[in-house]
């Protein structure tokens, strides 16, 4: 995410939750995802309902000991007498499900909802900042491969003001979330996660991170935004480092000071809609990623962008990331798959002056200070949702225009595809079920995933909400 992402999550997770990471499923707090339906669409068949829902990030679960409720976490870190080494950890702690409401996180339909405060039993209002991630329904992260594709989707920020930041992004994390014998979970409880700002965790892709090891990935940040000031920025990798800055587009920092907040060209008083495109130097999805582009769509039209010709990042424009590979690198990513992630945070260090202020947005220096968010916008809060994925063309309704084309023509008519059936062969489908891989989840109450294990492994039940494939 932005340069102060890492240390800002990290400090608000902290303020309110234990920071925690765990292997084997507990029962005292089943793990229930929210359902969150998306869509794969071509340009040839139309949107196909995918079966997916959201997972709570695993550092943010509480960790205790199997016969008991001690915490297995310590100053930040696992208790060592609990857990020496990975082995003995798994066999004296759990890892909890959540409440997803408490978290901060809800869903409806389509839409997916993200607090940044909620209140806690003693009536105060507590920072919890949550992110999370796409799941598939056979209880791994669903891999979005989106090299030649596009992603759309609705954002309403109207209730975000400067120093707050409703992020949806791309990071490159291992499918399973890294599960293994000793972290049985994996995925489906949000573990695994990496980005380009290279985090150091207690935990490692499900490993036990005993050399304080950072965990670096590609990450692609579709939209980092609030009311005010909205970037999108790559973030490639190589040989075990990343371009932590990235060349991102905001549009504030190109001299268009008047095209984005509330009432202006992008009206984000109310919510709209959010194009992105990874066009190859090809037109295929094996090519070269050559530029990244993006539009807008508002009450059924596109928006003009802001610069002429597209508001757009080329390969070229990113000659600073060449150590790290370039838009190429950013692209090869992308072809891999990689996993959507939200998140909402601000940040007690820097107020996201990086996003909103001086150069790079209307707000002052100081607006940011949490203490004065919380005091003025208890309810601040960011909605995503009709997430849609596919062939370049395919995710919006368009008329007098193709968007696919990335131009900046006014006059093109453009209408998000519906969130349940569409005129253009729409169809909602029940994708067939794989059989779940060793240690994978194969049962337990509410889950619907799949119930066969690949041979030579067996579904076995652990407690009611949980049963592995051994």
């Amino acid at each position: 995410m932005g340069q102060k992402s890492l240390q800002s999550i990290a400090a608000a997770a902290l303020a309110v939750l234990p920071f925690v990471n765990g292997q084997q499923p507990g029962s005292s707090t089943p793990e229930v995802h929210p359902q969150l339906p998306t869509w794969k669409c071509t340009t040839s068949g139309g949107c196909v309902q995918q079966q997916t829902s959201v997972v709570l990030d695993w550092n943010y679960r509480w960790i205790h000991t199997v016969n008991g409720s001690t915490s297995c976490t310590a100053n930040g870190g696992v208790d060592k007498t609990l857990c020496p080494d990975e082995a003995t950890c798994a066999q004296n702690c759990v890892i909890e499900g959540v409440d997803y409401t408490s978290a901060g996180i809800t869903t409806s339909g389509s839409s997916l909802t993200l607090k940044q405060y909620v209140k806690g039993s003693n009536g105060q209002m507590n920072s919890v900042s949550p992110r999370a991630y796409l799941l598939g329904p056979d209880g791994n992260y669903e891999m979005l491969k989106l090299l030649g594709q596009e992603l759309s989707f609705d954002v309403d920020l109207s209730t975000l003001p400067c120093g707050e930041n409703g992020a949806l992004y791309l990071s490159e994390m291992d499918k399973t979330g890294g599960r293994n014998e000793y972290n049985t979970g994996g995925a489906n409880y949000g573990s695994g996660y990496c980005d380009a700002q290279c985090p150091v965790q207690t935990w490692m892709n499900g490993t036990l991170n005993t050399n304080g090891q950072g965990y670096c990935c590609n990450e692609m940040d579709i939209l980092e935004a609030n009311s005010r000031a909205n970037a999108f920025t790559p973030h490639p990798c190589a040989n075990g480092s990343c371009d932590k800055s990235g060349c991102g587009f905001n549009p504030y920092a190109r001299g268009y000071t008047s095209y984005y907040g509330p009432g202006m060209t992008v009206d984000t008083s109310r919510p709209f809609t959010v194009v992105t495109q990874f066009v190859t130097n090809d037109g295929t999805t094996s090519g070269s990623l050559s530029q990244i582009t993006r539009y807008y769509v508002q009450d059924g039209k596109k928006i003009p962008s802001a610069v002429s010709g597209g508001d757009t990042i080329t390969a070229s424009g990113c000659s600073s990331a060449s150590s790290w590979g370039g838009l190429a690198g950013m692209g090869q990513a992308l072809g891999r798959g990689m996993v959507l992630t939200f998140s909402i945070w601000n940040d007690a260090s820097g107020y996201m002056n990086w996003l909103d202020s001086g150069s790079n947005g209307p707000c002052s220096s100081t607006e940011g200070n949490p203490s004065d968010i919380l005091a003025k916008y208890p309810d601040t809060h960011v909605v995503f949702s009709n997430i849609r994925w596919g062939d370049i063309g395919s995710t919006v309704q368009t008329s007098g225009g193709n968007p696919g084309s990335g131009s900046s023509t006014t006059s093109a008519s453009t209408k998000p595809a519906p969130t349940s059936t569409s005129t253009r062969a729409t169809t909602t489908t029940k994708p067939s079920q794989p059989a779940q891989t060793h240690w994978g989840q194969c049962g337990g109450n509410g889950w619907q995933g799949p119930t066969q294990c690949q041979s030579p492994y067996t579904c076995k039940k652990q407690n009611d909400w949980y049963s592995q494939c051994l």
